[in-house]
């Protein structure tokens, strides 16, 4: 799989956050029936056993459901977890910040590298160092008239929208110079994960999909 190119073809991220074992196997499989096709498995970084929580995560679904799948890791913030992402298998790694170390790890791991990034020179100083993507984080505080603004000087970096994108706002993320983006619990949501509600994650999966339709 060339996982760039997999991200750009398929554009939407479906992000988990505290969903772990079979829980997470059911919303993934709904995910995919949505019309999802990559998933994001984050660190909790409160969570002292996140450097185990995250890999076993990362394992159980590529075991599960192979190359139907593009898997990465989330809220890498130090090298450690982008070490512990790269052995479970995961194909990229996000963050919600800019560290120069913590991408150019990433990048010597052979992981692609999403950092986040919120102002013109934290995105360029994420693109400098290596990154594929650069995730605009939190994207809804920003608007796509700030979008509108950076893209002038600022039109040769991939962009991913994350943070705020609901089924009514992801289209004008894409049609203001994105070129993926990432939704968090509006799909796949730990309370939902615990009522056993997993068929609407994927409602909601195709509900994103939908939006982008002839886009």
């Amino acid at each position: 799989m060339n996982v760039l190119e997999h991200i750009k073809a398929h554009r939407l991220v479906a992000i988990s956050r505290q969903v772990y074992g079979e829980d997470l196997l059911k919303a993934v499989e709904q995910v995919l029936e949505g019309g999802i096709a990559i998933l994001e498995i984050t660190f909790d970084q409160a969570d002292p056993a996140n450097l185990t929580l995250t890999p076993d995560s990362i394992r159980a679904v590529k075991a599960r459901f192979g190359e139907r799948i593009c898997v990465g890791a989330g809220t890498v913030m130090t090298v450690a977890q982008a070490e512990a992402a790269k052995a479970a298998g995961a194909d990229f790694a996000l963050a919600p910040n800019t560290d120069v170390e913590v991408i150019r790890r990433m990048k010597e791991l052979g992981l692609v590298a999403v950092p986040g990034a919120f102002t013109p020179s934290e995105i360029a100083a994420a693109y400098a160092a290596g990154a594929d993507i650069v995730k605009i984080f939190p994207a809804s505080s920003l608007g796509t008239a700030y979008l509108d603004a950076i893209r002038g000087p600022i039109n040769h970096i991939p962009l991913m929208a994350v943070g705020g994108v609901t089924p009514e706002n992801v289209r004008s993320f894409f049609e203001h110079g994105c070129m993926s983006a990432g939704i968090g619990s509006a799909i796949i949501s730990k309370k939902k994960a615990a009522q056993g509600d997993f068929k609407s994650m994927g409602e909601a999966a195709a509900a994103f999909v939908s939006a982008l339709n002839n886009l």
